[in-house]
């Protein structure tokens, strides 16, 4: 039986155009904010870093630390 991945912690692997799951899941966590992002959603991530951000404004925050 298939497991549906609602409500459960994705893994990613972020490249500089897009991600790739190494873990199935509906969502990951802002590394600023700690907010949800469901993975349709998810629009803001470093590849360097290997981070999600839920927003523009988090990301530019994240960045110039």
């Amino acid at each position: 039986m298939l497991m549906p991945n609602t409500d459960r912690l994705a893994r990613l692997h972020y490249m500089a155009n897009g991600f790739r799951v190494l873990t199935p899941g509906d969502h990951v966590l802002c590394a600023v904010s700690g907010a949800r992002i469901v993975l349709e959603d998810l629009r803001y991530w470093s590849a360097a870093r290997q981070e999600a951000y839920a927003s523009a404004t988090f990301a530019t925050e994240a960045l110039s630390a």
